[in-house]
């Protein structure tokens, strides 16, 4: 069975050097997992090592993306070079091995005026959507002048993947301090705060009628949905008072994808399958922060129920949304 993965990471090394260049007040710590173990070289790794590494778990296709936090903590002349130069290299690895790779566009979003340009761009290079974070130092993904990107996405049928993100300094000193610091981090990150952070981009999309407006757009959540799925019961109340013209529930079912990020866990796709439905869900390993032996994958996918769910999961879902519409 095909087996595309959606979520998977690589990183440039002019991108990395910029982003330890940063003063500290202006510096995203979860960086640091970027260096951890082999990640870097493997983040760096465009080429056979990394379809060697896709071979060993049974992947026949990646779909790469920048590594958090990718040029979005950059000043905008910077950004805007340095995307240019990582979608470039991107777009290059995918001309080298066509049937192993696509790719998603980096965005200068620290230079809004020229985030669509290169949208587009990338997309007549072969891209098949973009990844972005919810917030660009304080402005958050739905500000007006982010508009643009989102009518440009919806008539490109480029979907855009919201990736967590740390919360702002403020956020962190009033929510996750008090404990040592890789506690600090880890409780700001991967264990609590980043998902909350891109759980609450998606919903500001919907509130402000984003999905009104262009009703073709399509959102990508990782993490089964980063908590979102769980409360949509609450979250619904919203629709009345934002004024919107459907329920927010309704919105996460017609405009959200949802990928599990490395995360193979029967418990949480059996909640997703309930939460949304099986065409809104795709696979991803979150490489290379994840990389589940080929017996794990397996074993994950056995739970699906049944063969056709497989197969949307595995991959007819993702040829859907990033392939045949690109």
């Amino acid at each position: 069975m095909t087996l595309i993965a959606i979520e998977e990471h690589w990183n440039t090394p002019e991108i990395a050097a910029a982003l330890k260049a940063l003063p500290a007040t202006h510096r995203d710590e979860s960086v640091a997992f970027n260096e951890m173990g082999d990640n870097l070289r493997r983040l760096e790794a465009t080429g056979s090592d990394r379809i060697a590494a896709m071979d060993s778990q049974g992947i026949d296709m990646q779909i790469m993306s920048l590594v958090p936090p990718a040029t979005q903590a950059l000043a905008g002349s910077e950004a805007l070079s340095l995307s240019r130069l990582a979608n470039d290299a991107a777009a290059d690895a995918v001309r080298r091995h066509p049937s192993r790779f696509r790719a998603m566009s980096t965005l200068p979003m620290s230079a809004p005026a020229a985030v669509v340009e290169e949208l587009e761009r990338a997309a007549g290079l072969g891209f098949v959507g973009a990844m972005v974070y919810g917030r660009t130092g304080d402005v958050p993904l739905d500000a007006p002048c982010y508009e643009e990107l989102f009518e440009a996405a919806a008539a490109l049928g480029q979907p855009v993947f919201i990736h967590p993100q740390i919360a702002p300094p403020v956020v962190r000193q009033a929510v996750y301090s008090g404990f040592d610091p890789m506690t600090e981090l880890g409780l700001a990150t991967f264990g609590w705060g980043w998902h909350l952070e891109a759980a609450l981009a998606a919903l500001r999309l919907i509130v402000r009628g984003t999905f009104d407006r262009y009703p073709e757009l399509q959102i990508v959540l990782g993490h089964w949905g980063e908590l979102l799925l769980f409360w949509q019961d609450r979250v619904d109340s919203l629709s009345r008072i934002a004024s919107l013209e459907r329920k927010v529930s309704d919105y996460i079912r017609s405009n959200i994808h949802i990928t599990n990020s490395g995360m193979l866990n029967s418990t949480l796709l059996r909640h997703a399958l309930e939460a949304t439905t099986i065409d809104r869900l795709l696979f991803s390993t979150d490489y290379p922060f994840h990389q589940p032996t080929r017996a794990a994958v397996d074993g994950f996918l056995a739970e699906l129920p049944d063969d056709e769910a497989r197969e949307k999961f595995t991959h007819r879902n993702a040829r859907n949304l990033f392939i045949e519409s690109a």
